[in-house]
């Protein structure tokens, strides 16, 4: 197994797969003298170095051909006969050629080849003595000889093998198998054992250097002759994943899941998963599962949840534990029973006061005596009486000792009332009236008096101690109340939640002069008494074994990814909360079995889980866990879905590293972006995919730019012209006919749909991307193009037949519209986008009424994510409508192209546009929009046209005299916006401006207001305004002042 040397615990397998880096290490070849053959050597390999001191044994692949070769006046390497792998000469003889360029004296002969097997059995001089010499160590005779082994290759070394069985699984096999001894010279730490004496304390494997005691034990071997060559390699090495120190190939000992017991119901389970992506679930996760090995899970650590596993010192017989009712079982008791009594009614208890102080005189009624005695009756075999000092209770006690005959009454501090500080004699409403809650009493005490947990310390301790220094007896305390209740709840480690839960099921916890059996058995507790499971309180709890001896529990704890793996059914308290009582039974299913009660309580407990996310190096950790645990346990998958998310690297491709400073602070880029910016490109990117991610900040300035502000400017724009009075309170209809109303209701459908499917599939990025193309729909065209409706000008809008009434359906019907879409969208994109959905939901629901300034009260929840997720109308998806509109925006886009091309602009008018294909001949509302777009007259259709589409780009004096208006009205809305004005707010005009402008205007002067929302327009300076401007229309210089009237 694998060990971390700074966390002193053994690691998983597939926690040791995690985190394996590349380093670079000492290569080293070592010589090992055979005793029987003067001056010969058998060469073996190793990047361990660390390990030698712990060498017992060499190995050989009895079927490899070997040889032996005769070195002479090789440069740093003594004459003799060296033993290796045929196939590794052909690597010396190279060495050998190079050197004889620099020495002709070298020489270098094949003595013999044979087989491994003559090798086997053959006694080796130890490279260091430091165990050799001990003749107390076990199997020492079988130590530092030749032996066979399968795993021995010529890949890689000399073809022998370097046997140390506490640093490695094979090694351990192979001394078990022929009794080596074993050696283990280093210790959990990591450190060198102090009988290595050259070597004490030093690390084996360094954090700060990996290579420092391999280096200064090939030094020393070296000036001992024993090193035949020397290299640095680098290779990939295991760390530890949690403080990233080098991990050690170490034997100890551990639990483990058997995990190859239900390997094959583990690869059966994984193909009902669905992954994202589809090919982990064959590819990475499947060979991961098809190459499972059994799951270490005990730790050598002080946190973490205990192994519930007790251990005999004395036979070694061991006894898993599976709940506190077992804990109660086994746990050896005192053999005390314990009665516990409230006093009988008392004069605080008629007057209703609180008596919290042991020098009160309140006594006993006459009542209160007849109940103490009544009680006592049933009562018999009291050996001992404890009871509080209070007069009511004093009299209680020396009721009960007289009754029953016990001479002596035991008095103690620790059985006294609640300490109510200057609420003492006050009326006990004034004591419950303090507190704003029962949970407030366990951590507010009153003025100068003290808490309930105070006192369930004080009482709990109490029968803590007598539980030690009495056995056999059977004891009567006598208390109040609050002390009572509260000391049941200590015996049983309740904490605060679980007392207030005892006492509430009835108004007092026990009546005056009633008397209860106290089951008590000391448990694993906090300084508080309330249970703990863990270290330090569970070690103490130990057993009586049938042999008498001491049972104490085995102090590892579970791998952390036990409890992770737990999910879902460990949140929900299984098997504890699903049983009737403590000792009720709670199925649980081996692999490949069937049960119908399990069954019901698994979907219960909402097992297995809909969906899990997280990277895929979870392929070897969470996900890999939940699997096993669940099919060991019910033969189930955990999960029922799962998206594997892949790494976010830094923009050039490298991992991100805080000491390369090669990403950008998250912080910033949400403060300057926004967390939804962050999301949605995230969520759009293909590390949703399980693919690798560049992160580049100008990926989310982009979303921030195309989705967020766009989206932003949408609401706001609304706003602007909104009336809350007019916004329909039920589903969505269509109230008109107007064609880019029905577009964008298509639309948004379309999207639900798209959005839908994808979430159903778990394709996050696929249910992402559409959300920006909507988006893009609804500013730059629904929005843009229905400018007029929202403003609802009657002299542009008269000339196409509308009468005012129309125009004001019209008005309506766009805001409605642009309502309900928000509305709906802003559910679409709450669970990508959550804050500027929840915003724009929010103002949605609180726009006020223009009239009265009053908060309407739309049907909306108090949050967007407490909404239903859209209805998806089908009916409303007119793909005829939302093709022919696609239609229509490419050519607009060739057209004004066209218009670039000749220099024109925009908002100059143009007689005609030609269009050769007739596809949309009859689409007449369609081409209305086309030609506002494209700001022309008509659009013709013409077969005969050379070009896709024809732009008339000759400009008559008319189309002039249009132009120059809409530019003069362009730059006063300009100016209109620089100060800040809304659109309802009217101006006065003050204009210089060259003749044929002012004839243009005077010509149009009625539309021409209402285009800028203007009360009066004068032809000449002032400086009575409140914003200017001085631009150029038409290459003429004009000036402009305004003033809101």
């Amino acid at each position: 197994m694998h060990i971390c040397p700074r966390c002193e615990t053994t690691l998983s397998n597939f926690e040791v797969t995690q985190n394996y880096k590349d380093i670079e290490d000492s290569a080293v070849t070592l010589k090992f003298k055979l005793v029987d053959e003067p001056n010969t050597f058998i060469l073996a390999w190793t990047t361990t170095a660390w390990t030698l001191p712990g060498n017992v044994a060499l190995a050989v692949n009895r079927n490899v051909d070997y040889v032996k070769m005769l070195l002479k006046n090789f440069s740093g390497i003594s004459d003799g006969v060296y033993i290796f792998s045929k196939k590794d000469y052909e690597n010396y003889q190279g060495m050998v050629e190079a050197e004889k360029k620099k020495n002709n004296k070298v020489s270098a002969k094949i003595l013999e080849e044979f087989k491994g097997e003559k090798l086997i059995g053959k006694n080796y001089q130890p490279l260091f003595d430091y165990y050799a010499k001990d003749k107390k160590l076990v199997n020492r005779e079988n130590g530092w000889k030749i032996y066979p082994a399968d795993f021995v290759n010529i890949e890689e070394g000399t073809g022998i093998v370097h046997i140390a069985p506490a640093f490695g699984a094979e090694d351990m096999e192979l001394g078990q198998k022929f009794n080596l001894p074993f050696v283990q010279h280093v210790g959990m730490d990591g450190k060198i054992k102090q009988e290595v004496k050259d070597f004490a304390g030093l690390r084996a494997k360094s954090k700060e250097n990996t290579r420092e005691t391999d280096e200064k034990i090939i030094k020393f071997l070296s000036d001992k002759n024993s090193v035949f060559g020397y290299e640095k390699v680098v290779h990939s090495y295991p760390h530890c994943w949690r403080c990233e120190t080098p991990l050690l190939n170490y034997a100890a000992s551990s639990w483990f899941v058997k995990v190859m017991a239900v390997k094959n119901a583990l690869i059966k389970n994984n193909q009902k998963i669905n992954w994202l992506p589809a090919h982990v679930k064959d590819g990475r996760f499947g060979q991961w599962l098809k190459d499972a090995r059994d799951w270490a899970i005990s730790r050598s650590r002080f946190w973490g949840s205990p192994l519930p596993v007790w251990e005999c010192k004395k036979c070694g017989k061991l006894k898993v534990v599976g709940s506190v009712e077992e804990i109660k079982k086994n746990s050896e008791t005192s053999g005390n029973k314990y009665f516990v009594m409230r006093h009988g009614e008392s004069e605080n208890n008629l007057f209703n006061v609180v008596s919290s102080d042991y020098k009160n005189k309140h006594h006993l009624t006459e009542k209160g005596k007849r109940e103490v005695k009544d009680s006592l009756k049933k009562l018999r075999g009291v050996d001992l009486i404890f009871s509080s000092d209070f007069v009511r209770t004093k009299e209680t006690a020396e009721i009960a000792a007289k009754q029953l005959r016990i001479k002596k009454i035991f008095y103690d501090k620790r059985l006294r009332e609640v300490n109510a500080g200057i609420l003492n004699n006050r009326p006990t409403r004034e004591y419950g009236e303090y507190f704003s809650s029962n949970e407030e009493k366990f951590i507010k005490p009153a003025p100068k008096g003290e808490n309930l947990t105070d006192l369930k310390n004080r009482t709990a301790d109490f029968i803590y101690d007598i539980e030690k220094k009495y056995s056999g007896k059977n004891i009567l305390i006598i208390s109040h109340e609050y002390p009572i209740w509260l000391l049941f709840v200590g015996a049983e480690g309740a904490d605060a939640k679980k007392a207030i839960e005892m006492k509430s099921k009835k108004d007092k916890f026990i009546k005056t002069g009633e008397i209860k059996n106290l089951k008590f058995v000391p448990l694993p507790h906090n300084k508080n008494f309330e249970l703990d499971l863990h270290r330090p309180y569970i070690d103490k709890v130990e057993f009586i074994c049938g042999c008498g001896g001491k049972m104490k529990r085995i102090e590892d704890v579970f791998d952390c990814w036990f409890e992770s793996g737990s999910m879902p059914y460990g949140q929900s308290h299984y098997p504890f909360a699903f049983a009737k009582n403590q000792k009720s039974k709670i199925p649980c299913l081996p692999a490949g079995r069937k049960n119908q009660k399990l069954g019901k309580l698994l979907k219960k407990m909402g097992f297995p889980a809909e969906f899990i996310a997280e990277g895929m190096d979870q392929t070897r950790g969470w996900f890999y866990t939940l699997l096993v645990l669940s099919t060991a346990l019910f033969n189930k998958p955990a999960y029922k879905n799962v998206i594997v998310n892949g790494i976010i690297l830094a923009e050039n491709g490298q991992k991100m590293s805080k000491r390369l400073k090669n990403y950008p602070d998250p912080m910033e880029l949400v403060s300057r972006y926004g967390a939804d910016s962050l999301r949605l490109y995230l969520l759009s990117s293909s590390v949703v995919a399980g693919e690798n991610l560049n992160f580049s900040e100008k990926g989310v300035d982009e979303i921030y730019k195309k989705m967020i502000l766009r989206l932003w400017n949408i609401y706001k724009f609304y706003e602007l012209y909104a009336d809350s009075s007019k916004i329909q309170n039920t589903k969505y209809k269509i109230q008109n006919t107007n064609i880019l109303d029905k577009w964008i209701i298509a639309r948004l459908e379309q999207l639900k749909q798209e959005v839908s499917n994808s979430l159903g599939k778990y394709e996050l990025d696929k249910a992402v991307r559409p959300l920006g193309g909507f988006i893009d729909d609804f500013s730059t065209w629904y929005i843009r193009r229905s400018r007029d409706r929202f403003v609802a000008r009657r002299l542009t809008q008269t000339g196409r037949g509308l009468t005012q009434k129309d125009i004001e359906q019209d008005k309506n019907s766009a805001i409605n519209t642009t309502h309900f879409v928000l509305s709906e969208f802003s559910k679409i994109l709450a669970p990508f986008a959550p804050f500027v959905a929840e915003a724009i939901y929010k103002n949605l629901k609180s726009l006020p009424c223009r009239q009265t300034g009053q908060i309407l009260n739309l049907k909306f929840c108090e949050s967007v994510h407490l909404e239903k997720w859209p209805n998806l109308d089908k009916k409303l998806i007119d793909k005829k409508l939302i093709n022919s509109m696609v239609e229509i925006r490419r050519i607009a886009s060739l057209a004004l192209e066209l218009r670039t091309k000749a220099g024109i602009k925009v908002r100059q008018p143009l007689s005609e546009l030609r269009i050769k294909d007739l596809e949309l001949r009859n689409k007449k509302e369609l081409l209305k929009i086309l030609a506002d777009e494209i700001n022309v007259k008509k659009v013709i259709f013409d077969s005969k046209i050379k070009q896709e589409i024809e732009l008339d780009i000759k400009i008559t004096p008319e189309l002039k005299t249009e132009g120059l208006l809409r530019e003069a009205a362009r730059a006063i809305q300009d100016l209109r916006k620089e100060a800040g004005l809304l659109p309802k707010d009217k101006i006065n005009l003050w204009l210089e401006i060259p003749a044929e402008i002012r004839s243009a205007i005077d010509k149009n002067i009625s539309e021409f207001k209402e285009k800028i929302c203007a009360k009066n327009i004068y032809f000449s300076r002032t400086d009575k305004f409140d914003a200017e401007t001085e631009t150029k229309i038409d290459n003429s210089q004009i000036w402009a002042g305004i003033k809101k009237v």
